[in-house]
Order: C-alpha cells, then sequence, then structure tokens
C-alpha cells in the first residue's frame, strides 16, 4: 500500500485527506441515539455477570474473546474460546481445505490482550499447527493443520462461550463445489474504541473498571489524522497541553497543570537529561493517558499523570506496508512496516519500522529537520507457556536550535514571524538507543510472572547561541555562545507477579512487583559570559561566532548525576459483587543520587555529594455499576517527585508530595461501540522548592499549588463508517503557598 498525505502549515495547519470525519456533537444526541432496551428486569439478569466485561452485553452483537485454551484429550484435544461475559455463545462455521479445517466465527473479536493471535504448534500427534486470529474487525479465524490430513471437529454442547472436541487424521468428506466464506460483520470497525489498558493497573483490565480516568488513543485515530508528532495525538486527550521544547532539546507535556510529564515507552521511563526525546509515531500502536497521581506503579512522577506509548509487535498474519507522506516546506517522510513468521510453525515472527524523514524550518535556520528511525522486534513463543520478545529502536535527529521570539509589551516583538535570534545553523544533535527484552511466563490458569529490561542511551549535543539580556526599545540582544554535550544512560529491570485467586465469593487479582533503575547523567557545558556579543533584532547580523573554536570556549560545568532506585509494590483488585470492585495498594521507593562536580575554567573546585531518601505511596479506588453499562467510580493516590534545590545547609530538599482525589462516571453506549467518561478531580503538591526568606541563595520546601477541574472524554463509532473522538477539560490550577510568587497566581501552562 502506499500512501500520499498533504501536511502542510504556516505555523501548524495541515491539510489531510481521510475517508474518516471527525465530529464534535452535544451529549444529549448521543444520549438520544444510545437510549437503551427496557431495563425492567436488569438486577436479575445482571447477577451473573462478571466484572471483567467490557462491552455493553445487554445488546452487544460482537462478542470478544478474552482467552484460548488447548487441553490434550484421549481423542485429540480440546479448544476452548472463553468469553468476556462467560454467558455468550459462539457459532462456529466449517471448511475443509487440503491439510486444514478452517473454522470462522463471526461476530466476534478477540480481546487486546490477544490482538496478535495465537498459535500452537504440535499439541497433539497428527496436528502441527493451531492457529486463532482476527480475520476482520468483526470476525475471527480458527486454523487446524494436520500432518496429513485435515483434522476433524464438533462443538461439545452445554458449555458457554465455545469448546471443540478436535480429533486428527480423520477423513473429512469434501463436498463437490468449492465453499466460499466471506465474514462480515453488521458494523464497519470499533477500533476507535479500544475496550482494555494496561497503564492504569499493569494487568490487562476494562477501562470501565478502572476507578481513574485513562484515554486510549488507538492507532486507527493515529492513522486516520496522518498524525507525525506525539502532540498532534495528545490533543484527542481532555487536560493535555504541549509544554515547550527547551529549543528543541526535548517534547514535554502537561497534564491537569502540572509540567514536566513523564512519556513512558511499554512501561519504562527516560530518565535524566532534559526529558523525553521527540517520539516517532511510525512505531506506535497506541498512546494511554492515566491521569492524577500515580507513584503506586511509576514511581517518582508529577501528580498530573503521565503518557505511556504502547509501541507495534509482530504479527500472527504476515504484513508488508510502505507509506510516504508529502509536504509543504519538503516535507518528505516515506516509512515502512514489515511483519510475519521466521519459521513455518510460527513460534518466530518479526516486526520492522523504519523511516526518513526530511522538513525545513518554517523560520530562517539553514539546519533543516532530519530523522532517521529503525524499529526491529523479535517475538519467540518459546512455549505453550512462556514468550519471549526482544525489541530495538535507534533514533538520530538533526534539528535547528530555536528558543523563539524575545516577548515585548504584552505580546512578542513585532518582527516577521520567521526571524531568528540565534544563529542560521545553530544546531541540535539527538541521537538515542533503546533495547531490551519482555519474558512472559504462566505458570497455570490464573499465575504468571513476567520480567523486563531495557537499557536506553541518549547522547545530545548543542551549538548555538543563548540570550541573556534584551533591550526593547533598541532591539539589541545580548548572547554568548553555548554548548553541551549530555550523555544519559539508562538501566531498568521490571519483575511482577500477577495472580487471580477467590477467597470465598470475592475474587481478586493480586500484582506484587519489583523496579530496579540506575540512571548515569553526564552533562558538560562550555559558555563565557564575558564573551558577549550584541545581535539588534531588527536589522541582524550573523555570523560572529563562526571563527570560534568550541574547544577554545570555557567549561562552565562538567556534572555527573548517577541514580539508584529500587521500588517494590503490592496491589490488589478484589471483586466485591459483581458490580463492585476495590482497588488498593501500595509502593515504597528508595533513591539514592551521587552527584559528582567536576572543576570548570571559572574556579570552582571538584566536588561530590551523596543524598538518600524514600517514600510510601498509596492508592485506593473503587468502582460501581448499577447496570453493565456505566461505572461510577472514585479514587484516591499520591505520588511524589525528587527535588534539585538545596536548604542553607546544602542538602537536597524533601521531595514533593502530591495527592489526587477524583470521582466521575463512565459509560459505554451505543451497544458498546462509544465510551463517554465525565469526572471531577482536586489535586494538591505540597513541599514545592520556593526562595528561603533568610538567604537568597537557598530554597525551602514550604511552596503549595492545586488544581481542580472537570474533564469529559468521548471516543467510538456512532454509526458504521462514522467516528468520534472529543474532549472538553476546565482546569483552575493556581499557587496556594509561596514566598516569591503571588498566592493565587495561575501555575504557567502554555
Amino acid at each position: 500500500m502506499v500512501e500520499f498525505g498533504l501536511i502542510g502549515d504556516v505555523r501548524k495547519r495541515e491539510i489531510r485527506f481521510s475517508y474518516r470525519i471527525y465530529l464534535m456533537i452535544l451529549l444529549s444526541a448521543i444520549a438520544i441515539l444510545s437510549a437503551p432496551p427496557s431495563l425492567a428486569n436488569e438486577s436479575e439478569r445482571d447477577k451473573s455477570l462478571p466484572r471483567n466485561t467490557a462491552t455493553n452485553l445487554v445488546a452487544q452483537r460482537i462478542t470478544r474473546v478474552a482467552g484460548v485454551e488447548v487441553t490434550q484429550t484421549k481423542e485429540g484435544l480440546e479448544l476452548v474460546l472463553e468469553t468476556a461475559a462467560g454467558n455468550e455463545r459462539l457459532v462456529p462455521l466449517f471448511v475443509s481445505q487440503g491439510n486444514d479445517l478452517i473454522i470462522d466465527i463471526l461476530d466476534a473479536t478477540l480481546a487486546f490482550e490477544l490482538r496478535n493471535g495465537v498459535i500452537r504448534t504440535n499439541p497433539v500427534p497428527g496436528i502441527t499447527t493451531i492457529s486463532v486470529n482476527s480475520l476482520d474487525e468483526n470476525s475471527i479465524r480458527i486454523k487446524i493443520t494436520g500432518e496429513q490430513q485435515a483434522p476433524s471437529a464438533e462443538v461439545v454442547s452445554g458449555s458457554d462461550g465455545l469448546v471443540l472436541s478436535v480429533t486428527p487424521e480423520r477423513v473429512i468428506a469434501e463436498s463437490d463445489e468449492s465453499i466460499e466464506i466471506i465474514a462480515t460483520g453488521e458494523v464497519e470497525n470499533d477500533d476507535y474504541l479500544v475496550p482494555d489498558a494496561s497503564t492504569a493497573t499493569r494487568t490487562n483490565t476494562p477501562i470501565r473498571d478502572i476507578p481513574q480516568s485513562i484515554q486510549v488513543i488507538p492507532q486507527q485515530v493515529i492513522e486516520d489524522q496522518q498524525a507525525i508528532g506525539l502532540d498532534e495525538i495528545l490533543t484527542n486527550v481532555s487536560g493535555v497541553v504541549p509544554d515547550g521544547s527547551n529549543g528543541n532539546f526535548t517534547e514535554s507535556f502537561n497534564i491537569r497543570g502540572f509540567d514536566n510529564t513523564p512519556v513512558l515507552q511499554d512501561g519504562f521511563r527516560q530518565f535524566g537529561g532534559f526529558g523525553q526525546n521527540f517520539v516517532e509515531t511510525a512505531n506506535l500502536e497506541q498512546v494511554e493517558v492515566l491521569k492524577g497521581p500515580a507513584s503506586i506503579l511509576y514511581g517518582e512522577i508529577e501528580p498530573g499523570g503521565i503518557i505511556n506509548l504502547v509501541t507495534k509487535k509482530p504479527l500472527a498474519q504476515p504484513l508488508y506496508e510502505a507509506k510516504l507522506q508529502l509536504g509543504n516546506r519538503a516535507l518528505v517522510r516515506p516509512q515502512i512496516d514489515f511483519s510475519d513468521a521466521l519459521t513455518s510453525d510460527g513460534r518466530l515472527s518479526y516486526r520492522l519500522n523504519a523511516l526518513y524523514r526530511h522538513e525545513n524550518s518554517f523560520r530562517d535556520f539553514d539546519q533543516d529537520f532530519k530523522r532517521f528511525f529503525i524499529a526491529p522486534v523479535i517475538s519467540w513463543q518459546i512455549g505453550d507457556r512462556t514468550d519471549l520478545t526482544i525489541q530495538l529502536d535507534y533514533t538520530d535527529d538533526e534539528s535547528p536550535f530555536d528558543t523563539g521570539l524575545p516577548a515585548s509589551g504584552n505580546g512578542i516583538v513585532d518582527v516577521p514571524f520567521e526571524s531568528i535570534i540565534e544563529e542560521p545553523d545553530s544546531i541540535v544533535e539527538n541521537e538515542t538507543i533503546n533495547i531490551g527484552y519482555s519474558l512472559e511466563h504462566r505458570f497455570s490458569d490464573n499465575w504468571r510472572l513476567r520480567n523486563a529490561f531495557r537499557f536506553s542511551e541518549r547522547d545530545i549535543f548543542l551549538n548555538g547561541p543563548i540570550t541573556i539580556d534584551f533591550d526593547q526599545e533598541t532591539g539589541d540582544l545580548s548572547r554568548f555562545l553555548g554548548i553541551q554535550n549530555d550523555d544519559i544512560e539508562n538501566y531498568t529491570l521490571q519483575t511482577n507477579v500477577v495472580g487471580e485467586f477467590d477467597t470465598g465469593s470475592v475474587q481478586h487479582t493480586l500484582l506484587f512487583g519489583v523496579d530496579l533503575n540506575r540512571t548515569d547523567d553526564r552533562s558538560i557545558s562550555r559558555f563565557d559570559f564575558f564573551a558577549l556579543e550584541t545581535l539588534n533584532i531588527f536589522d541582524p547580523v550573523f555570523g560572529v561566532f563562526d571563527n570560534v573554536d568550541p574547544d577554545d570556549v570555557p567549561v562552565g560545568s562538567d556534572v555527573d548525576v548517577q541514580s539508584d532506585r529500587l521500588g517494590i509494590y503490592l496491589q490488589d483488585q478484589i471483586e466485591i459483587l459483581d458490580n463492585l470492585i476495590l482497588l488498593a495498594g501500595v509502593r515504597y521507593d528508595t533513591i539514592e543520587n551521587t552527584t559528582v562536580n567536576g572543576p570548570d575554567d571559572f574556579g570552582t573546585e571538584a566536588s561530590e555529594t551523596t543524598e538518600n531518601f524514600d517514600d510510601v505511596n498509596p492508592r485506593f479506588g473503587l468502582v460501581y455499576q448499577p447496570i453493565p453499562q456505566i461505572s461510577l467510580f472514585g479514587s484516591y493516590s499520591q505520588s511524589f517527585s525528587p527535588s534539585f534545590d538545596t536548604d542553607s545547609s546544602g542538602d537536597l530538599l524533601e521531595p514533593e508530595k502530591g495527592e489526587g482525589f477524583e470521582f466521575g462516571v463512565k459509560g459505554e453506549i451505543l451497544e458498546g461501540k462509544l465510551l463517554a467518561t465525565l469526572g471531577y478531580f482536586n489535586i494538591t503538591k505540597k513541599n514545592v522548592a520556593t526562595p528561603d526568606p533568610e538567604d537568597f541563595f537557598s530554597s525551602v520546601a514550604t511552596g503549595e499549588q492545586s488544581s481542580q477541574g472537570i474533564e469529559f472524554d468521548l471516543i467510538g463509532e456512532i454509526m458504521p463508517g462514522w467516528n468520534i473522538v472529543a474532549s472538553y477539560a476546565y482546569i483552575d490550577a493556581e499557587v496556594t503557598e509561596d514566598n516569591a510568587i503571588e498566592v493565587g497566581n495561575r501555575l504557567f501552562i502554555l
């Protein structure tokens, strides 16, 4: 497939072609469309429904398969497809083709955790392969391959879901005429609505069963928008706004009024440096945004929330896709996405994403935006209960060092928008590599062990003038040359155990885990405050730094920070009743930071300091479902973030502490095709660093900030071929205590 997209902008205006149309409609119209059937006998019907029902089971036409089990029998084997609701029936259609027995199931789909399909090889003598895959959005295909001829199968009656008794080496009489099965559903697709998410609980849990706001933007939305930046994807989520790029160093976001939001990749975070590097969207399966304090699972974070990027994994069926995007400013963005099996039994498979991007800046820089990206992934099904995934991604970025235009009066200085205050050849180079593995072993149907490791290294180089003063009347800027070298290494190991068990009539999903991380952040800055040069913004003359040798610029700082982190957490999802779920958990973190300051060229001597601190953070949440379509939820959670400011004794301040309350309602309407979330939140961050009134050069942890507001998110399909993504947020974020900032001032949000 070759795809052309026109992406043009003067600043960021885009022209895109897509068969999908995004709508902003009123809730009242949705309510009319989604009027449910009579619920007179709803309480009697719902008593048998388990908590893992992720769709409207009263009128749902598409059945979700939540599990696949293969068990050996005397005659051959038994194949079980478990439905999410536990009381739904699947109707199979059989056809024999050569050595293959093909079974198609209409009006059914695989759960998110089974999205890549299921393969079992050599389960019993006479059968070589069993595979279960999505045929399209609304049908499933089972293929059972015999060694010499097609096996036979029959449905075991009296069971929910689908139970097949499969016998090898039995001849099935074939019809004289070939049979063609075309599996179609009543709706085109439901890809805009992903019913499950793992970011909020580190378990595959239906969104409606999570007592916290979480939004999932799936791959289909990313493709329909032709998004080439994470900021474009996150415009679909309420309460999330871009938070600047620090001169094209980093990509940062603000959630619910709090900045420095961590961006995780498959649950792993890059610590150190200036923050997250720019994300490549070509490798994204979906983006999950968990709002509110979440240190229970991810350690040190800001109280606004986290962003987790779920990357693409190998598929059970072959995929060969090529795309090309062209746009103004000489945008060229070719990419490929390949996936296939590497062995005949399908146990070893791969996926490869790669792209090249070139784009001119909209400002007067000679330096262009350039990117090369490649991400190979290998998946190995070691056994029926053990899976291993090895993945790598490499990004090489070049971009202009661009700090924008200076403020003047109540706006920016009155010059053409394309004007610059750096040099035309100012540059930022950013090279990143991530490599690691994910291993899962299932001891039984109810207990599994997951272990994963990531190593990441990021090298940053900057060369360009830094502005320290601007005279609004004359237009003169005082600048000095700045050169920055950063080398950040992260080693992270995550291990957890997930178990499902009952205590009487109460069902539990228990999670216990340990996180280990070591970060080594080496930063060398070169600058000379005494070698200032003047640039007049109204009549600029560039090139004053062209003859400066970088090695001749004095070393202003040489800092090496090594951080060791240990986190231990325990969480239990408790189904007290069929419609009442309690989520409770606690985490303990301990961190050691060792900072080594090397000598600089301004007379500062070498020094070394070590700081230790620990923290405990709980989380509680409750979900009540009066009817299967509606979830009422409430939660309380905490977060923490280390402070790098020091007091008058030179010691680091106490970590910043966040706590948040959240209440809301989630609804699955239009027969489970549309998910709406409405919530109120109240978050407080304490121990914020503020100037010490008795020591100008020190700080005290007495500052406080608060944020409260209302958020609404809507995503899904309103009718065949018509999808909607809508969001609204009202946020009141302000300073409530500080020694320098006036109380009542709003928190900084771009």
